[in-house]
């Protein structure tokens, strides 16, 4: 009979704590890690680690995985990129509580905010639940290959209490901000590991309309913080355009003080106020001194928009000749655009909307993404800079490079956290002990965005591959992935190589780790379209004791569960 369910052998241990490696076999029995060290004993499943190194699972903060999860045994790309636990439930939008009549509602909130289609929603969502219970019960009842665990979210919660003056953006009553805050206690002792809201002016319906939480005065959400703080929530998490820098902060930081539990907020560098990043460390920093635990939540790259003919973003998207083909199917839609006068037209038409001209034909901020994809490249092979040297209009530059590999070329436009045209901004934000590593967004924006990758990126590039800057220690960069944001979330039973810990862990061949370009599949519900990023590798990831992926492939196993609570 094996002494044990799995041993890892002579794998270099990474184990979370930013210590250094360290070289162990690793024996796991009852999806905990039993013994570190010389294991004499067999498994009844055994890797051999030799060359490789081992890391705890990685612990992503931030993902709308809160719709695929319902539907789906596959937390994909996260758990292609060595995730073996994932939060739902951020900035504000998700779909529990919700009373049959707000359904449409919610549907529209998150097509909208978060880019999923409707038609992928109303076909796939089962709607078994009203109360955020019921949907947590739903979720308890599936198997993932992946731990997740969720958030209250305040957009359904306003729409549950309020109906129509949510979304009119009224200021509630003193009975409707009890409500709400008796229903967001009792999301946390269902489970719920935190509440998120979201104060962000993009976040709204496709045809105009806010999130309902835009604006909420800071009664109410000092009300929520109260109550879900006693109920024992982990955290409050917030995204904010910080409009009015100096206000925003003191009210996010009065409203995190009153809840008596840390806040954390999505920091990152924007075009439009590159200075504002800074400003906020120094205001975290503050916080943190005069007794508000408040982090910034920070990525590892740029915030990338995915331009392509198969993607939902590009250069000619808001051209008016595009849209008699904008909804057509892809192939169709290339048998169009190889007519020469339909692209003669488009690259003489200009976007009149100066925001999105800003955003879809700044020439100088659109590179081919490569294959391997570069995230921090040179500003001499923009598309700008490669237009003027080649002495052509950038736009035809621009269908060019689309119109390769078919018609699937990717092109990346850095929208966040490339204003200074390199990544030192970002590292000395992901340095700063006072922040954590999140915002890959997974499951959302699934037609422009592919950031779920950046758990490998971070790894691959920061510790291996950077020639732009100085690297960062790959004992941090794995720390940073796993034992600070599981304990961030109140899940100490995870995040460290450990005797006793969950045994969640990744076998890594460390010299082959590398990101693939994301590509479009026809997936979802519906016959939707999603990003989809894998990578190399990932000799195994486990959870709880089971093999879930090898060398990239699943193997069937789902141990996944849903977390409720906090974990010692």
């Amino acid at each position: 009979m094996p002494d044990l369910d799995l041993v890892i052998r002579g794998g270099t241990v990474v184990d979370g704590s930013g210590g250094a490696p360290f070289e162990a076999d690793i024996g796991i029995a009852g999806g905990r890690i039993a013994t570190i060290g010389k294991v004499a004993g067999r498994g009844a499943e055994e890797i051999d680690a030799k060359g490789k190194i081992v890391t705890p699972g990685f612990v992503d903060i931030h993902t709308h995985y809160d719709a695929q999860a319902t539907w789906s045994s596959r937390i994909d790309s996260a758990s292609y990129n060595g995730v073996t636990t994932a939060l739902i439930g951020n900035c504000g939008v998700g779909f529990a509580p919700c009373r049959p009549d707000r359904r449409e509602a919610l549907v529209k909130l998150m097509e909208g905010v978060e880019d999923l289609p409707e038609v992928v929603l109303t076909e796939g969502l089962p709607w078994t639940w009203e109360s955020f219970g019921e949907f947590m019960d739903t979720l308890d009842a599936r198997r993932f290959d992946t731990d997740i665990a969720a958030q209250v979210c305040h957009a359904p919660l306003r729409l549950h209490v309020m109906g129509e003056r949510a979304e009119a953006h009224a200021v509630a009553t003193e009975a409707e901000i009890a409500e709400m805050a008796r229903l967001a206690a009792e999301g946390i002792q269902a489970g719920a590991l935190g509440f998120s809201t979201s104060r962000a002016i993009a976040h709204k319906t496709l045809d105009g309309r806010h999130i309902p939480t835009l604006g909420t005065p800071e009664a109410e959400l000092e009300a929520i913080g109260r109550s879900v703080g006693r109920a024992g929530a982990s955290w409050l998490q917030v995204i904010s355009d910080f409009d009015d820098p100096e206000d925003e902060f003191a009210r996010l930081q009065r409203i995190c003080t009153a809840s008596g539990r840390p806040m954390t907020f999505s920091l990152l560098q924007r075009e439009s106020r590159p200075w504002l990043w800074q400003f906020l460390l120094e205001k975290i920093e503050a916080a943190n001194a005069a007794g508000a635990r408040m982090f910034g939540q920070v990525m590892g790259r740029p915030i990338g928009l995915m331009f392509g003919f198969e993607m939902s973003q590009h250069p000619f998207v808001a051209r008016p000749s595009w849209q008699p083909i904008a909804h057509l199917p892809f192939e169709a839609r290339m048998q169009a655009l190889r007519d020469p006068a339909l692209k003669a037209r488009l690259i003489a038409e200009e976007i009149e909307d100066p925001a999105l001209r800003a955003r879809l034909n700044t020439w100088d901020m659109i590179f081919k993404l490569g294959d391997p994809p570069d995230y921090e490249p040179l500003p001499e092979t923009s598309l700008g800079a490669t237009a003027r040297a080649r002495g052509i209009d950038p736009s035809e530059l621009a269908w060019d490079w689309m119109m390769e590999k078919d018609g699937r070329a990717i092109l990346n436009r850095p929208s966040i956290n490339y204003a200074d045209r390199d990544l030192e901004a970002v590292r000395t934000m992901v340095r700063h002990p006072q922040t954590l590593m999140g915002l890959g967004d997974g499951g959302a924006h699934v037609g422009f965005i592919c950031d779920n990758s950046a758990t490998t990126h971070m790894i691959a590039y920061w510790t291996r591959d950077r020639t732009r800057g100085p690297k960062l220690p790959l004992e941090f960069a794995v720390k940073r992935l796993s034992r600070d944001n599981a304990l961030a979330l109140g899940l100490a039973d995870r995040g460290l190589v450990a005797e006793g810990k969950k045994a969640d862990l990744n076998v890594i061949d460390y010299d082959k780790l590398q990101v693939r370009v994301p590509v479009m599949q026809y997936d979802l519900p519906a016959g939707g379209k999603r990003l989809v990023q894998k990578a190399d590798g990932y000799v195994a990831t486990v959870v709880s004791g089971a093999v879930t992926y090898r060398d990239g492939e699943a193997t069937g196993a789902l141990p996944g569960r849903l977390v409720r609570g906090a974990k010692g």
